[in-house]
């Protein structure tokens, strides 16, 4: 499919994206494998179009879904014909990477529950619009078919979709609110990291403290920006970790977690056919509400 730019655009993706109804991420894929083409040759996702240029795809259908669905138990909190809304365990990946993991993945089980899924990220993320690292329990939306996926991923690119998450943190957090913006970028001694860093790309978390006690701190986060581990990072900026954390918190944990206790506990956007707002919450979960109960005499 080739398609003639007839006005001035600022980059490639975009366009891309507009004229194709596929998702911006999966065009910024394509390009990045040479699949769209500026005039015949290959290009980058920041190329800047001009009036005449010519915009070919040599893929504009994602590859047929070949994962094995699989019998999971999972929170299906919502669903209608175009998305589903589920409350996703502590413990279970959003998806396999791109070799494909061994160990089931919420993709896995909503291949088994759903009756659709939209197919803009491919044989590895069907359906998935945003993610929740896997030891991070909480809502996530999930796209049944791709017009919907393209509609919620520009709300989360916009940032209308609105994220909100609770965490116990590590030591008494001393302001009751405030913003954190820095720029988030892979850490140069471990790639699987994340670090707050001169360079990269820019992060802003609102947080609100809850609840204090003696050595730890109950924090809502808002996300106005959705970097790879943004909280987890931006609350070891703060100098008080996520509880549960060792990758970017204590190595030494004094409760016997699997995991940071984090939790995606609201998420709101406006639902793509309806055209109206919807908010969604849940509690929080046993394990993170265990933890809660066991300081609750050392509230402040």
């Amino acid at each position: 499919m080739i398609y003639i730019v007839k006005e001035k655009r600022d980059r490639l993706d975009v366009f891309a994206s507009n004229v194709s109804n596929l998702s911006r991420s999966f065009c910024q894929r394509l390009i990045s494998e040479g699949k769209i083409l500026v005039n015949g040759k290959t290009a980058k996702n920041k190329t800047e179009l001009n009036i005449g240029d010519s915009v070919e795809f040599l893929q504009t259908e994602p590859t047929k879904l070949d994962l094995e669905p699989k019998d999971i138990d999972i929170d299906i909190v919502y669903q209608d014909k175009d998305l589903a809304v589920i409350n996703k365990p502590q413990g279970l990946t959003v998806h396999a990477g791109n070799s494909y993991d061994i160990e089931p993945t919420l993709v896995n089980a909503l291949l088994y529950h759903l009756d659709s899924l939209s197919s803009i990220n491919g044989v590895i993320r069907p359906g998935i619009v945003h993610r929740i690292d896997k030891n991070t329990s909480g809502l996530l939306v999930v796209a049944k078919n791709d017009i919907a996926h393209k509609s919620l991923a520009e709300q989360i690119e916009k940032k209308t979709c609105k994220r909100t998450y609770i965490a116990l943190l590590e030591g008494v957090v001393k302001q009751d609110e405030g913003e954190i913006e820095t720029y988030i970028d892979r850490s140069k001694k471990d790639k699987t990291k994340m670090e707050v860093s001169d360079s990269g790309r820019i992060a802003k978390t609102f947080y609100k403290v809850l609840q204090r006690y003696e050595n730890y701190s109950l924090v809502e986060f808002s996300l106005h920006t959705g970097r790879t581990h943004q909280i987890r990072v931006h609350a070891k900026y703060l100098m008080h970790p996520v509880v549960g954390d060792d990758v970017y918190g204590y190595k030494k944990q004094k409760f016997n977690l699997k995991g940071q206790l984090l939790h995606a506990y609201k998420l709101r956007f406006v639902h793509p056919s309806l055209n109206k707002e919807m908010e969604f919450s849940c509690d929080l979960p046993e394990h993170f509400l265990k933890v809660l109960n066991s300081i609750e005499n050392t509230k402040i």
